[in-house]
Order: C-alpha cells, then sequence, then structure tokens
C-alpha cells in the first residue's frame, strides 16, 4: 500500500529512450515515476492522479511541452504542479522566455547534466513533501481546533444545565419550604393558642363539639405535609428507578366511586361538586394504590383550578384501554403551559396563590407511563380543561420502572 509520503513525478517525451534515461536517473524510494509519450497521454495521467512534479519535453509531435503546459495551467487540478521543461534548444533561444510565460518552474538542457537533474528533482519532492507535511499539520490543527469547539460547547452546556439545576433546587427548597410552612404555622398558631386558653383555666371551650373541629383542622393540615413528602419520595423513586408498581386486579368502577366520595368534603369546601360517570365495568391488573393516587391528583388540580365549577369524572372503554377523563370548567391551561405541566416542577399558581411542588402532574405522567398507559390534556382559556388518561386493559410485557 502507497504511503502518505509518496511522491509521483510525470515525465513527458515522445522519444522512449529519453524516458527510460531520464526514469533510471531520477528513480529513488519514496517516489513513484509516471511515463507518457505525448500530451494527449500525459494530460489522462494528470487528471487521474497528485503530482509533485511534472518533467516535460519542449519539441513534442501533435501537442509540445508548451501546449501542455497551458493545458495543466487552465484545469483547477493541476495549475499547482511545478513543470521543468525539457529541450534540446540552445540556451540562446527565446524558449525559456517562452517556458516560464507558460509556467515553468525551472529548464533542463539536453545533454542533461545527470546531477543538475537530480539536485534539481530532489529539491521540487522535498518541497512537495514539506508542502504535504504543513497540510496535514494545518489539518490536524483544525481537527483539534473543532474538537476544542465541541468540548468547549459541551462545556458551556453543561455549565448551563448546572446552573440550572442549581437554580431549579433553590428554587425547589424554596417552594417545599414555603409549602411546609404553611400548614406548619397553622399547626403552631392552633397549638399556642389552645396552650393559652388551658393557662387561663378556660377548659369549657374544649367541649366534644369544638374537639372534633380542631382534630379535624389537624389532619387537614399534617394529611397536606405529608402528600409533599409523599410526593418528593416519589420522585426520589423515579429518578432511581425504584418506584413500586404491584399489579392487582382493580375494579376501576369502584375505584372511582372511592375516591370521588373521599373528595367529596373537599369539592364542598371549594364550593363544588363532583359528578361520576362510570356505567361500564371495568377490571383489570393494575396497581390500585398508584391508580388511586393518579385519580387524586387529577381531581385535587380540577378542584384548585375549577373556579368552585362542577368536576365530572367519566370512564369508558376503548380497544385494550380503559380511559378515564377528569373534566372541570375553570380557567384552563394555555398552549404554553399545556406542554410544560408534565415537567418537574412546573406549576400554575391557584386562586389561593400556591401551587403546590409543581410535582404532581409529573408524578401523575410517571404512574401512567409505568402501567404502559398514557396521560393527555386539552385546554381552552377560560373554559377548563378535560385530563384524559388511558390505561392498557393487559398489563405490558416488562414494567415501565422496576419495583423496590
Amino acid at each position: 500500500m502507497r504511503t502518505p509520503d509518496t511522491a509521483k513525478i510525470l515525465i513527458v517525451d515522445d522519444l522512449p529512450d529519453n524516458l527510460l534515461a531520464l526514469n533510471a536517473l531520477i528513480r529513488r524510494d519514496g517516489r513513484e515515476i509516471f511515463q507518457a509519450s505525448s500530451g494527449e497521454a500525459a494530460l489522462d495521467l494528470l487528471l487521474e492522479h497528485e503530482f509533485a512534479l511534472a518533467i516535460l519535453d519542449v519539441q513534442m509531435p501533435a501537442m509540445n511541452g508548451f501546449e501542455l503546459a497551458e493545458m495543466m495551467r487552465s484545469t483547477e487540478k493541476t495549475r499547482q504542479v511545478p513543470i521543468v521543461f525539457v529541450t534540446a534548444a540552445g540556451r540562446e533561444s527565446n524558449y525559456a522566455f517562452q517556458g516560464y510565460e507558460m509556467g515553468a518552474v525551472d529548464f533542463l538542457y539536453k545533454p542533461l547534466d545527470a546531477e543538475a537533474v537530480k539536485s534539481k528533482v530532489n529539491v521540487f519532492v522535498e518541497l512537495y513533501l514539506q508542502r504535504n507535511e504543513t497540510r496535514r499539520q494545518v489539518q490536524a490543527l483544525e481537527k483539534s481546533r473543532q474538537a476544542q469547539e465541541v468540548l468547549l460547547q459541551e462545556l458551556q452546556a453543561s455549565q448551563t444545565e448546572l446552573q440550572a439545576s442549581i437554580r431549579m433546587r433553590d428554587d425547589f427548597m424554596s417552594m417545599v419550604t414555603h409549602e411546609l410552612r404553611t400548614p406548619l404555622n397553622t399547626l403552631f398558631l392552633e397549638a399556642q393558642l389552645r396552650k393559652m386558653q388551658l393557662d387561663r383555666g378556660r377548659t369549657d371551650l374544649f367541649d366534644a363539639a369544638h374537639l372534633q373541629t380542631m382534630v379535624a383542622r389537624d389532619k387537614r393540615q399534617i394529611q397536606a405535609m405529608m402528600r409533599l413528602i409523599d410526593d418528593m419520595l416519589d420522585v426520589a423513586r423515579i429518578r432511581s428507578n425504584r418506584l413500586s408498581i404491584r399489579p392487582e386486579p382493580v375494579d376501576l368502577p369502584a375505584l372511582l366511586a372511592r375516591v370521588v366520595d373521599n373528595l367529596s368534603n373537599q369539592a364542598l369546601a371549594a364550593g363544588s361538586a363532583i359528578s361520576l360517570h362510570a356505567d361500564v365495568a371495568v377490571t383489570a391488573l393494575w396497581d390500585e394504590f398508584r391508580i388511586e393516587q393518579v385519580v387524586i391528583n387529577l381531581l385535587t388540580n380540577a378542584l384548585r383550578y375549577g373556579e368552585g365549577k362542577p368536576v365530572s369524572v367519566s370512564l369508558s372503554l376503548l380497544p385494550e384501554l380503559a380511559c378515564i377523563s377528569v373534566r372541570d370548567q375553570g380557567r384552563g391551561i394555555s398552549a404554553t403551559d399545556q406542554r410544560r405541566i408534565f415537567e418537574q416542577f412546573e406549576r400554575i399558581t391557584s386562586d389561593d396563590g400556591t401551587g403546590g411542588l409543581g410535582l404532581g402532574l409529573y408524578i401523575t405522567r410517571q404512574l401512567v407511563q409505568a402501567h404502559g398507559g398514557s396521560i393527555s390534556v386539552q385546554s381552552t382559556l377560560g373554559e377548563g380543561s378535560v385530563f384524559s388518561v388511558t390505561l392498557p386493559l393487559q398489563p405490558p410485557v416488562e414494567p415501565a420502572l422496576a419495583a423496590d
């Protein structure tokens, strides 16, 4: 296999003896000699190969050396090939002037001086090899520059991601602090108020009805904190691929009825009502706890953003799928927000100025996908939203998320 440092030399002469003699004179390791006995044959070789030097006989029939040189200088591929003319004419002729006009770099006169020929060819070959080495070095430098540019871009992207992660962490900690402080402050103030009444000996205030109210209020605050903590734990499990999915036979209409009943008081407090339309019998293998979590998340959001208007839950069957739809008639979600609400820490502020940690819909989507299902939203601003969950009636071959 030819090495990259092989120098190709073209010699053109119509006399075979001259070709043979010149070939023998300039041949050595690291060189490849090409011969042509006419200008036409030389052009074919010039278009096929890259030459370090072309040695042209001036006096050739059909196309002489000068005409061949003119053709070479008019073609992009051969324009830079150094040309040395060989002539039997005397030095006093005007061939040299004409040759230099045609782009020659040197002249050789017959009879040839062997040492002069070798010396001139050595110079041009060395220049060719140096030029090739310089080109390789430039290419290597350019390749290195491009690699460094790619690396710099990757570093800049990593830095941007790191800064975004730091901002997300800081925002998350701020949100957690805010969301946990609200129920904790309420519990703390309630406890302080009760202590003050007890210190004053006002035990008569703590009758059965009042105790029931206090316990219910405390329960709501504690449940709010537990939901926040559960959400954070679920996100940690999702990130580490350890979210537990335990399929078992689930009566979906019964599950929906139970969730709607459990959230009826929350709906009443929001000035709303939840209606259920689940007249089809659907039982399949799902994780009951996780599906219940999905429905609770969607209904809680519907009540939060539904502006006190009725919320409906419906169950329908599609080919090989069960479809749960939760519809509200609230403010709706803009097209821009629809593209981001299923991501981590993305939230829409509710009327009370809060919006949770922005984890509910992210977790919901992960839970649905873990069952091989999908979730989507359709919404128009001012007209409400419909969240639709589809669940396969047959479990996926492999769980989307590994169990603990």
